[in-house]
């Protein structure tokens, strides 16, 4: 059976349910986003995973240990860093930037989607290697950046692939070629 490489976007948290960019500050999940990550872990309930990785933000480290995971953390699932957008909605950028979007326009004193891109790739390198299935928990958009990269196209293209809190998502293979099995999927 080949590789699946499962994605799990952590739980709602009071500034994903307000719509805010949640990069680097590290706020917690709200009680909704406790009981997705548990039900996360049902969804999950049997399969076997070689490595489980997850972003060092509490937000993604606690519901992969309340979907009943202990992760080893990774620097490189931090979510995108917003920079001077950190903690801002888009309607608000847009009002000073019309038709701001992450994906295609910088973030003052944050990170770029190459930059991103750069990460998410490190990722893959080790995940690649791996024999058996893997298990990821970490944030909306560099999760979306980590798919389109599996995929081989360009980081921006992650702007395709939306994504909700606490849902789940799978890479795998179609014989040789990687592919998107499953996709934002409510458990």
């Amino acid at each position: 059976m080949p590789q699946q490489v499962v994605l799990v976007r952590h739980g709602e948290t009071e500034w994903s349910r307000a719509l805010k960019h949640t990069g680097r500050t590290d706020v917690s999940l709200t009680d909704e986003g406790e009981q997705q990550a548990r039900r996360v872990g049902e969804a999950l309930r049997g399969r076997e995973f070689v490595l489980v990785l997850a972003s060092p933000l509490s937000r993604a480290s606690e519901t992969a240990r309340l979907a009943g995971f202990e992760p080893e953390l990774r620097d490189e699932l931090m979510e995108w860093d917003y920079g001077d957008y950190e903690g801002r909605l888009t309607t608000e950028i847009r009002e000073e930037v019309p038709g701001w979007t992450i994906w295609t326009h910088p973030a003052p004193n944050g990170e770029t989607v190459e930059e991103v891109g750069r990460r998410v790739d490190r990722v893959l390198e080790e995940v690649r290697f791996v024999e058996g299935d893997v298990l990821i928990f970490a944030h909306g958009h560099v999760l979306r950046v980590l798919a389109v990269r599996w995929l081989g196209l360009a980081p921006s293209e992650g702007r395709l692939f939306a994504l909700d809190a606490g849902t789940l998502s799978a890479a795998g293979y179609e014989r040789e070629q990687s592919v998107i099995r499953t996709w934002n999927l409510k458990p």
